[in-house]
């Protein structure tokens, strides 16, 4: 593949996931709450997935049950955890905010890998941190005027989306030596939708997938913004150092912002349009250096 279309490739999955807020806002609409939502797209990514690696990859549906541990910890802690406090956020304040929010997630990989994995603190990663507290602080509009219209819960959930987002690269590090990026996404995916239906009460409400546009919604929910999304980003990623990847990722928050303004009447000043570009360039700093050796790819919205 050329390198022209791995950009494409890469652009294109980064995109896919970008448009979620498009596909979420009618599950809203129709009086699913965020844990169904997260529901929703864990059980019809997880049927996608097993059908597409079944038909196609089906050698690397192979694991050692030991693994199961780490897909249900990444599954439940991180992806079950990550995907609800997003869809709040993106429910209580826009999908605007609660993107730039979860893209402190590189940060929180920063300082975890610091602390498990002694992957060393530079004087880039340092500014990458402190240009995203100051990202942050505009974006919730703590800076500059000193207070903020969201409650201190709501900016709460949207920095711990953040945090479970980056718990995911933690938990399956030790095995992507072992397995495809494809196959940890689907044995992830399986555990985080038998937890959700376990604890969600999407049952009660399967007759409203009567509903076109609730069932259009879901498979493109599913579909758009997590399969073809993680295959073409992967896709890239194999012709691509993981750095230049990783900085094109950061294509996600600004179609999603874009997708917000446009169509799902979110409103920004100034202040919090200075705060989404700090927040995206501290994610460029932290990744920009890392080494080709370690091709990962960041964990999508």
């Amino acid at each position: 593949m050329s390198r022209a279309r791995a950009y494409l490739f890469t652009i294109a999955g980064a995109t896919a996931w970008g448009l979620i807020g498009l596909f979420v806002a009618p599950l809203y609409e129709h009086g699913f709450t965020a844990w169904e939502v997260v529901a929703i797209r864990g059980v019809f990514t997880f049927i996608m997935l097993i059908i597409f690696m079944s038909l196609f990859f089906r050698k690397q549906l192979k694991t050692r049950w030991q693994d199961h541990l780490i897909f249900a910890a990444a599954g439940i802690i991180s992806i079950a955890f990550f995907n609800y406090f997003y869809f709040e956020v993106f429910s209580q304040a826009g999908i605007s905010l609660a993107v730039t929010l979860l893209y402190t997630g590189p940060i929180f990989v920063t300082l975890l890998s610091r602390i498990f994995f002694k992957e060393p603190l530079t004087k880039r990663k340092v500014a990458a941190l402190i240009l995203a507290l100051l990202g942050c602080a505009f974006v919730v509009e703590l800076l500059p005027f000193g207070s903020s219209n969201l409650s201190f819960s709501l900016i709460m959930m949207g920095i711990l989306s953040g945090f479970f987002y980056a718990l995911y690269s933690i938990f399956t590090k030790p095995i992507t030596h072992r397995y495809s990026p494809l196959t940890i996404t689907t044995y992830t995916f399986l555990y985080t939708s038998l937890f959700m239906l376990l604890t969600s009460d999407l049952r009660s409400k399967l007759y409203l997938f009567r509903e076109p546009d609730v069932l259009t919604s879901s498979l493109l929910l599913a579909f758009v913004s997590t399969v073809c999304g993680y295959i073409f980003y992967t896709t890239g990623l194999k012709h691509l150092e993981a750095s230049r990847a990783s900085i094109l990722a950061t294509i996600e928050p600004i179609v999603a912002v874009i997708t917000g303004v446009l169509f799902l009447n979110d409103v920004l000043n100034i202040f919090q349009t200075v705060g989404i570009i700090a927040v995206l360039y501290s994610a460029v700093l932290v990744t920009e250096k890392r080494t080709k050796t370690t091709q990962k790819r960041p964990v999508h919205s």
